[in-house]
């Protein structure tokens, strides 16, 4: 009972203290709070913009796994694998890379549900040929064929009965990004398959 007697007569003091310290000097008006500043975000999103492009020799070069999974929606099992080809001077390829996405453990090669390849070659006429030469293929199996956006540059949407591809070149530089086994729906291609070609198409910054 003696602390809390203690602490009561202590509060009174305080407060007679400080009635007195305020009949001395006056409470000062408190200042307006301040509006915070907010500054419009300036900095625009990075868009990728296809070059002719040297051959990476890494797969998160040509489309970020980040990236891969963000455009299809989903993230896709396993690590990219990368395959590097060799030249062909007799078809006049100078250089070639695949990359397989989505393999799930303790499985091949075959089991990719996507593949980029980027190839390149002695010059821009070689490189336009090669790409014809593979549609006019698959047109003779069968497959259907469609002009396709890619970026500000166009490409040909293949549809055959194994697998869907986007094919097209840019100077002396092809890409193709294969659909495999009807992972991504056909109602889907057009809105994914170009958006991987435009990023294969981008080196990073």
């Amino acid at each position: 009972m003696r602390g809390n007697k203690f602490f009561v007569a202590l509060s009174a003091g305080a407060l007679a203290v400080s009635g007195a310290c305020s009949s001395v000097a006056p409470q000062t008006q408190a200042p307006p709070p301040q509006i915070p500043k907010i500054t419009p975000q300036t900095t625009p999103s990075r868009v990728p913009v296809m070059v002719d492009r040297a051959l990476p020799d890494d797969c998160e070069l040509v489309v970020p796994v980040e990236v891969m999974n963000a455009t299809l929606g989903q993230e896709l099992p396993g690590e990219p694998r990368i395959i590097i080809g060799i030249k062909e001077p007799g078809i006049g390829r100078t250089g070639k890379i695949d990359c397989y996405y989505g393999i799930p453990p303790k499985q091949d090669l075959g089991a990719a549900k996507i593949v980029i390849g980027l190839s390149t070659y002695t010059d821009e006429l070689t490189a336009r040929t090669r790409v014809t030469e593979s549609i006019e293929a698959e047109r003779g199996d069968g497959a259907k064929i469609t002009e396709v956006d890619v970026g500000k540059q166009k490409g040909t949407l293949v549809e055959g009965k194994d697998e869907q591809l986007l094919i097209g070149s840019l100077g002396k530089s092809t890409f193709v990004v294969r659909n495999r086994n009807g992972f991504i729906p056909q109602a889907k291609l057009v809105a994914i398959l170009p958006v991987l070609a435009q990023q294969a198409m981008t080196p990073p910054v």
